[in-house]
């Protein structure tokens, strides 16, 4: 309809980013839009050598403390929410010499970048933006008369509104922006205050905010009938969200979902002590080995459950090599990732066209802390992440029998598993390697059976006599609250057993392990993964 057409006539620069920003200001230029801008901005589109005006000629005001005060002024906010049809506006507006603002132009201070950069607590500070929020806020609430532009994105959909409407904008397209402005500042705000909660310690605050920018809409969700979207946050956690898709077809949700899973359990293993894979199936590692090359790593990985491995995601802790790759494409596999790539291996993957190759650029940090949440019926749950490395808790032997060497490093491997692996969560291991895992079950023992099952499974696909859970140790998420199964671990040829202990039934399984010549220790710490 004609009257929701609102010519431009005037528009307010102000950013930070400053991509695209001279084309822009030059194409508005030659649609006769008179430019106003402030600071550094100012100065860009001068050198351009466009005629703008600043601000403080605006408002009769210089900026002011260091840049501080420059558009929290009556002459921007005026011009910005004045209703065009009102008359009382338009008598204010006379009245006190206020122009109208009719497209503005603002992306903010770069607070997240500063943050992630690790810069100190003042320089954070000075980059949390005052007036560019509270213009973008002014402008959308307005967005009736007035078109906010926050990050240079929308730059070409602006400027092919105004081409298309010989000057004007149409409302639909002020809707659209007014959207993304309330969430841009949404999220700016929450990005502030998430920092601020962290550097006081404040786990809990008052309220919580979460933001997030759009990386991808995907075709669907976890099935075809759910919507999905991916979503960003300012964390800068080398993962799935950072990293560069050398090939592939596009992620879906549950590629997302599984390639996080699988990255965040490889980077357990330092890649300065051994090469290490992970083979995650539904979120859950079906296969984790370490070795002495990314080869072997993998083989062994593959071994413990080949069958579920068809279709899975593999994970690595070092560059991607050659011999690695040729391996890994013998089987079909949804998704690669690792911190780098050798070109010989990028080439060998490339003719896998659906195979997707994810390079990260380095692992994240398993001790660093962070933020976890789980969406429930009317809000949210919101915990740390669980970042307890099993190197660093103490150890306590509680059997009569200590475990051997080979067994105190295969406890450890298993353990580290354990943490990536849905509760209930049995992990058996051997020569650092997982040999059969039991994942979310009911109960222990089920997962323990179901463990022991896949060990004899897998023994039986690569050829061998016996199940390769013979002489392997066994790792518990949690304390087993009943004997029963830490002696089906001990059934299946488990000779070793590590659990974080705690129940109230503890000195009965500490007696059956004796009885059942296991050694046993207790970590003192819980990996549940629901």
């Amino acid at each position: 309809m004609p009257n929701e057409l609102r010519r431009v006539e005037r528009a307010l620069l102000s950013v930070s980013d400053k991509t695209g920003l001279i084309d822009f200001a030059r194409a508005l230029h030659k649609l006769g839009i008179a430019l106003v801008s402030t600071g550094g901005t100012a100065r860009a589109i001068a050198e351009a050598g466009l005629p703008v005006s600043d601000v403080s000629d605006l408002t009769g005001f210089p900026e002011m403390m260091d840049g501080r005060v420059k558009t929290l002024h009556p002459k921007v906010h005026g011009g910005l929410l004045a209703i065009r049809s009102h008359p009382e506006h338009q008598a204010s507006m006379i009245g006190h010499g206020i122009q109208p603002i009719d497209l503005l132009v603002v992306n903010l201070y770069p607070f997240e970048a500063t943050v992630a950069a690790g810069k100190a607590y003042d320089d954070c500070i000075e980059n949390i933006d005052i007036g560019g929020p509270a213009m973008i806020r002014a402008a959308a609430k307005n967005h009736h008369d007035v078109a906010v532009v926050v990050e240079p994105a929308d730059y070409p959909s602006v400027l092919a509104d105004l081409e298309a409407q010989k000057g004007a904008t149409t409302l639909t397209l002020r809707r659209k922006l007014a959207q993304k402005a309330y969430a841009r500042t949404a999220a700016y705000d929450a990005a502030i205050s998430n920092w601020f909660a962290n550097e006081l310690g404040d786990t809990a605050p008052a309220f919580r905010a979460l933001g997030g920018a759009l990386a991808e809409t995907m075709r669907y969700g976890e099935n075809p009938h759910q919507w999905a979207a991916f979503y960003r946050t300012p964390e800068n956690r080398p993962g799935v969200s950072t990293a560069r898709q050398v090939q592939g077809k596009q992620l879906s949700y549950n590629n997302i979902n599984d390639t996080d899973a699988a990255f965040e359990c490889v980077a357990e293993f330092a890649p300065e002590a051994s090469a290490a894979c992970v083979i995650v199936k539904h979120a859950n590692p079906c296969g984790v080995a370490a070795g002495g090359s990314l080869l072997e790593a993998y083989e062994l990985a593959l071994r413990c459950d080949p069958v579920s491995a068809f279709g899975g995601i593999v994970a690595l802790n070092r560059r991607l090599d050659a011999a690695a790759a040729k391996k890994i494409v013998e089987v079909f596999t949804e998704v690669i990732i690792a911190p780098d790539a050798e070109e010989e291996a990028i080439a060998l993957i490339a003719a896998k066209k659906n195979l997707r190759l994810l390079l990260t650029g380095g692992l994240p940090d398993v001790r660093a802390p962070g933020l976890v949440l789980r969406t429930v019926a009317g809000g949210f749950l919101a915990q740390s992440r669980d970042n307890a490395v099993v190197d660093e808790m103490e150890l306590k032997v509680v059997t009569k029998r200590q475990p051997s060497a080979r067994e105190l490093a295969d406890l450890r491997f298993a353990f580290r598993v354990a943490k990536h692996v849905k509760s209930n969560a049995i992990v058996y291991a051997r020569d650092l390697a997982t040999v059969g895992i039991g994942a979310g079950q009911m109960s222990r023992v089920d997962s323990s059976r179901i463990a022991a099952w896949k060990a004899a499974e897998a023994a039986r696909a690569a050829g061998l006599a016996e199940s390769l859970a013979k002489g392997s140790v066994v790792a518990s998420d949690a304390f087993f609250p009943f004997a029963d199964g830490l002696l089906a671990a001990a059934e299946a040829g488990a000779t070793a057993v590590i659990q974080p202990g705690g129940s109230m039934r503890d000195d009965e399984v500490i007696k059956a392990a004796d009885e059942a010549g296991l050694a046993m220790v207790f970590t003192g710490h819980r990996h549940f993964r629901h």
